[in-house]
């Protein structure tokens, strides 16, 4: 559903709750009645009556707008964070997945690399409403099925050993998605069985490698997804994010520990139990010894593991825009999300999370960071490991911000953006967000909608924009500013 629709939505389910409420709660209009007949009539209780409907004809609509706005995704100033127990760096980012399964106790953890990967199944019941679970783990029917071939790192980093592959269907939580994409998982590996059962003590009859199951909690870590500093004893802090041998390491000592509590994206080892501080300090010294270099943003191979495609969720475009809503200075707006948590409510499209963003408004002045419950498309959670940035449309006086998920996932690359020049030339504009950001602003200044990622500049009504549009692709910042103004405006 585009943003238009959207606002649209908002007033028909309004309308709908409303009536729903009234149905629901029909005794209290009753009582209005009934209290108002009797004191016609003179019976001294009518007034307990009409106590009971009036209050109840006033209440009804509060927890019906409380309800609706929360089914809503319209961020507005009474939104601003008012929890500060985290800080959030302009560069954080705070993952709080479902709990993963019990592993037992001996199975080691290791890296693997996602070869190839292929959505299975992923058709839940619950249609366009909201459906909502008890308990922490994440339900089947909202969980896709995943096929994927697997290079499992049997051993310590430190050791050479061969590593070996396993093929088989996995569940992964939507919030862990990008973990897949980007082809780094942790998994655990169950103690491996003797291949010759009359030499189990042998050490020349190999042992046939265990059950493999990854771990997505962290192996949204791993892959990046997740930030992750670390607080040395002496209060310096280190950036450890894509950094997969250290952070090995580190997840096995909170393993042996029974669990480390990061506070936001930090591990900050004066917390910590003085035995385990010195584990984790005694890996950042190896890490200082022989320094790690930083894993790529995605392994080699991304398209034999790209899932978008086959994934829910709104479809990428330049978006849409109506023509007065630039008019009254209505303004695209750009903001990141800072966290996600799970929740157990869910749609077809994507899980409901609790967020927080940091909002840039376009007036200049300074952000702020907003917490809001959205339904987060899963199409755009497959590729969370590459950005986390989201466009809004804000409203003219700046007062309410609408998450517009097509130019989102346009931006953060869901499918192939391309110009075609007014002379047929195709210039793709994909991986270039700077670019696809200034044409997006470029036709919503001039109130033109273009809903695919295609922008034909041989179309009837591009031609007031196609000079600003092929100097945003050619680099021209100081022409695109000029294009910015709007040609309709008075």
């Amino acid at each position: 559903m585009n943003v238009r629709g959207a606002m649209r939505s908002y007033g028909r389910v309004l309308i709908g709750k409303l009536g729903c409420a009234v149905i629901l709660c029909f005794p209290v209009p009753l009582a209005f009645i009934v209290g108002y007949c009797a004191w016609g009539a003179g019976e001294d209780w009518a007034w307990i009556a009409l106590a009971v409907g009036g209050v109840g004809l006033v209440a009804i609509p509060l927890p019906t707008l409380r309800y609706t706005r929360s089914t809503y995704p319209r961020i507005t100033r009474r939104d601003r964070l008012k929890d500060r127990s985290v800080s959030y760096g302009d560069d954080t980012f705070v993952l709080w997945a479902p709990r993963p399964e019990r592993n037992p106790a001996q199975a080691r953890l290791v890296r693997a690399d996602v070869l190839e990967a292929s959505l299975v199944r992923y058709d839940p019941e619950g249609g366009a409403g909201f459906t909502t679970y008890g308990g922490g783990l994440s339900p089947d029917e909202y969980t896709p099925l995943i096929r994927m071939r697997l290079r499992v790192h049997d051993g310590d980093e430190a050791q050479v050993s061969d590593p070996f592959e396993t093929t088989g269907e996995w569940r992964v939580p939507s919030l862990c998605l990008s973990a897949v994409t980007a082809g780094r998982l942790v998994v655990a590996i169950d103690p491996g069985r003797p291949a010759d059962p009359g030499h189990p003590a042998d050490p020349a009859h190999p042992r046939v490698p265990g059950q493999v199951t990854p771990l997505w909690p962290q192996s949204a870590l791993l892959a990046g997804t997740r930030t992750c500093r670390v607080i040395d004893l002496d209060g310096r802090p280190a950036d450890v994010t894509r950094r997969p041998v250290r952070q090995l390491r580190q997840m096995r000592i909170s393993r042996e520990a029974g669990g480390i509590v990061m506070a936001g994206d930090t591990i900050d080892l004066r917390q910590l139990d003085p035995a385990v501080a010195a584990r984790y300090t005694a890996v950042a010294e190896q890490d200082r010894a022989a320094p790690e270099d930083r894993a790529p943003v995605t392994e080699p191979g991304e398209e034999s593991r790209w899932l978008v495609d086959g994934l829910p969720g709104e479809r990428a475009g330049f978006g849409s825009v109506g023509r007065r809503w630039p008019r009254r200075g209505g303004v695209l707006v750009r903001a990141r999300f800072l966290q996600m948590t799970a929740t157990h409510t869910f749609q077809t499209h994507g899980p409901v999370l609790d967020t927080v963003l940091r909002i840039h408004p376009a007036d200049g002045t300074p952000a702020f960071d907003a917490t809001r419950r959205l339904t987060v498309p899963m199409n755009y959670l497959a590729v969370l490991h590459r950005t986390r940035e989201v466009v809004l449309y804000a409203d003219p006086r700046g007062r309410s911000f609408v998450v517009d998920w097509a130019r989102t996932n346009l931006l953060a690359g869901t499918t192939a953006a391309t110009v075609i020049a007014p002379d047929g030339r195709e210039l793709p504009v994909t991986g270039r967000p700077e670019v696809i950001w200034t044409l997006m602003n470029l036709l919503a200044s001039h109130g033109l909608s273009k809903t695919t990622p295609v922008l034909d500049l041989r179309k009837r009504g591009m031609s007031a924009a196609a000079g600003a549009v092929m100097d945003a692709v050619r680099g021209n910042a100081s022409e695109v500013g000029a294009g910015l103004r709007p040609t309709h405006q008075r």
